[in-house]
C-alpha cells in the first residue's frame, strides 16, 4: 500500500489541507534487493506542521522539496529491515529516515537510513520520531542556541502551541535548562490540565477562553524573558507585547500562518515590530538542520532525560496507513496532544 499526494484536489497557497489531498493505492515493489539496498517494513510514520509547506510547488524554503502530484508522499518514518544487501544493516535492525516513503513496505538505499537503538528510549521506538528525534532536537537546540537560558537568572518562559509535539517538550526542557517559571498556551482545557499536571508547567492558558493578555500579565508578573513560538499570529503578538528588554523569541514554527501566502518567517504587524525593536527582542529564524553537528550529543541528552523520567512524552497515535491523511488534517487543526504518530505495522 502506498499513499500519494493527490492531483485531484487543488489546495492553493491559501488553502486548508484536508484528508482528500491524499489517496491510497496498491502497488508492487521489485522482487530483488540490489547491492546497498534494504527492504523494510514500515512501523511508524510522522505527520508534522512543516508538511503543509510541501503541498505547494514553492515550499517557501530552500531545504524542503515539494511533494509531487500523484507521487508517494514522504516524511519521518521508522521501520524494520526484512532483507538487506547493505554491509552495515541486517535483518531485524530498526532504522529511520527523514524522507521515509508513505508505504507499508519499501526498498530503500541503506546509506539513507540511520540505525536505531531501542534501549535508549526504553523500547518506545516511536519516540525517535518525536522526543528523541528531530522534534526533541528542535526543542532542545532551539532553547540552547536561541533562548539564552541561564540557570539562576530567574527567567520566565512562555510556550505557544504548548501541547503539541515540540511545545510540550520545549516547556519541560526550558525548566531543565534553568527557567524558573514556564507558562504554556494551548487550545483546550484538557491540554492545559495535562501541561500543568503531567508536564510540570507552572500554568497554562486556554487561548480560546478569556482574555489572553490579562491572563499572561497575571501568570507572568515579571514579564516574559523567553518565548518559544510555535504559532505566530495574534497569540504571538500578545506575548511579544509583554516581553522584557533584551528578551528572546525562539522562532520554531508559525502554524497559524502556514495556510496563508506569506513569507517565512511572517512579518510582524507594525505595532508589534515596534515593540520588538524598542525592547531589543531577538527574533531570528531557527532551523535545527543547521546544528546537526550537535545531534548525537543532544539525542543522548534527550534519551537520558526520558530514561530518568525527567522528560514526559505524550503521543497521539492513529492506526493504519489509510488514515494518515486524516491524521495530518487533525494535527493541523490541533487535534493531537504531543506528537502525532501513525502506526502502520506492529
Amino acid at each position: 500500500l502506498i499513499y500519494l499526494f493527490n492531483s485531484n484536489i487543488t489546495l492553493g497557497k491559501n488553502g486548508v489541507p484536508v484528508a482528500e489531498n491524499f489517496r491510497l493505492e496498491q502497488s508492487t515493489i521489485a522482487d530483488t534487493v540490489q547491492a546497498g539496498q534494504v527492504r523494510v517494513k514500515t512501523l511508524y510514520l510522522s505527520v508534522d506542521p512543516y508538511m503543509r509547506c510541501r503541498m505547494n510547488e514553492d515550499t517557501g524554503s530552500d531545504y524542503l522539496q515539494p511533494w509531487q502530484l500523484s507521487e508517494v508522499a514522504d516524511g519521518g518514518g521508522i521501520g524494520v529491515v526484512e532483507e538487506s544487501q547493505h554491509h552495515n544493516l541486517a535483518k531485524g535492525d530498526f532504522v529511520t529516515s527523514f524522507t521515509w516513503p508513505w508505504q507499508t513496505v519499501a526498498i530503500l538505499d541503506g546509506d539513507s537510513l540511520q540505525k536505531l537503538v531501542p534501549q535508549l528510549v526504553n523500547g518506545r521506538l516511536s519516540y525517535f520520531l518525536g522526543a528523541a528525534g528531530i522534534t526533541g532536537l528542535t526543542a532542545l537546540l532551539g532553547i540552547r542556541e536561541k533562548g539564552h537560558v541561564a540557570a539562576g537568572a530567574n527567567q520566565t518562559m512562555v510556550v505557544s502551541g504548548a501541547a503539541g509535539a515540540c511545545g510540550s517538550l520545549a516547556g519541560q526542557i526550558g525548566r531543565l535548562e534553568g527557567c524558573s517559571r514556564v507558562v504554556g498556551i494551548a487550545g483546550t482545557d484538557e491540554k492545559c490540565s495535562i501541561l500543568v499536571q503531567e508536564m510540570g508547567f507552572d500554568a497554562a492558558i486556554n487561548y480560546k477562553k478569556g482574555d489572553v493578555a490579562k491572563q499572561l500579565r497575571e501568570l507572568c508578573p515579571s514579564g516574559v524573558d523567553v518565548y518559544f513560538d510555535n504559532v505566530g499570529g495574534d497569540i504571538s503578538d500578545t506575548v511579544i507585547s509583554q516581553m522584557n528588554q533584551n528578551s528572546h523569541i525562539i522562532l520554531c514554527g508559525q502554524i497559524s500562518q502556514y495556510n496563508k501566502d506569506v513569507p517565512y518567517p511572517p512579518p510582524l504587524p507594525p505595532d508589534t515590530e515596534k515593540i520588538q525593536k524598542e525592547r531589543n527582542i531577538t527574533r531570528e529564524r531557527f532551523l535545527v538542520l543547521n546544528y546537526m553537528d550537535k545531534q548525537e550529543a543532544s539525542v543522548l541528552q534527550l534519551c537520558q532525560w526520558i530514561q530518568e523520567g525527567k522528560l514526559k512524552v505524550r503521543e497521539t497515535v492513529v492506526e493504519g496507513l489509510a488514515n494518515i491523511g486524516a491524521a495530518f488534517q487533525s494535527m493541523m487543526n490541533g487535534g493531537n496532544i504531543g506528537k502525532q504518530i501513525v502506526l502502520v505495522s506492529k
